[in-house]
């Protein structure tokens, strides 16, 4: 996969039957730790309500995946959710619904419909986008050429996420999967002002250290 389809933002759905209200909040995530923080987060906010049920999926092969019908009957919640999240052919995401029971019960179908219809109107109130696929390095180099590779990073139009001149001098940046052979090529030529043929057997350049820290 060089593309995946996520959501840019939180955003929220809602449905209500027979008293009951189900609150659905999308979000997009990176990794299980911030499915975590997000529970934290609406367990708080919502402290009142009868259940949080929710289901995530994860990854560029959408295999890593989550579902907990927190008390509700088995496959009513966590099910119908993570059906959405597919639906829409989502990965990266966590869906959270906040059930407040309304006093009637609504059965296996009325919970499965309930669930479903929150989770879809979350996603058709959010901004779906497609990610380029990429992979992150971390570039160390000596401040004598700072110049050099902060003109050569501006001039490949690489996305800067992190950066840092304290004791060390880095950057932290994102080259799509299909061109990163390219892209170092390149990055070598403008950085040893040579042309690509000159620089396509030189596997090192002094000063300078490059790190890969993972695919996203």
């Amino acid at each position: 996969m060089s593309k995946y389809k996520t959501i840019q933002g939180d955003s929220i759905g809602e449905y209500r039957e027979k008293g009951s209200k189900f609150l659905a909040y999308a979000f997009p995530i990176q990794n299980e730790g911030d499915v975590v923080s997000c529970l934290e987060i609406l367990r708080k906010e919502h402290s009142k309500a009868r259940h949080w049920c929710y289901a995530w999926r994860l990854g560029l092969d959408k295999n890593l995946y989550r579902i907990n019908d927190d008390g509700e009957p088995s496959g009513t919640a966590g099910r119908p959710i993570l059906g959405q999240i597919d639906s829409f052919q989502l990965t990266n995401v966590l869906v959270i619904v906040v059930r407040y029971f309304g006093g009637t019960l609504l059965g296996t179908t009325g919970l499965i419909q309930a669930y479903k219809e929150s989770t879809m109107e979350a996603f058709q109130n959010a901004i779906v986008i497609e990610k380029i696929v990429s992979d992150y390095y971390r570039c160390t180099f000596d401040y004598s050429i700072m110049a050099d590779v902060m003109n050569a990073t501006k001039k490949l139009g690489l996305e800067i996420n992190k950066k840092d001149f304290s004791e060390l001098a880095y950057i932290e940046v994102a080259i799509p999967i299909d061109k990163i052979h390219t892209t170092f090529l390149h990055f070598k030529a403008l950085i040893l002002k040579k042309t690509i043929e000159e620089v396509e057997s030189i596997e090192h350049i002094g000063g300078i250290r490059w790190d890969y820290l993972h695919t996203l």
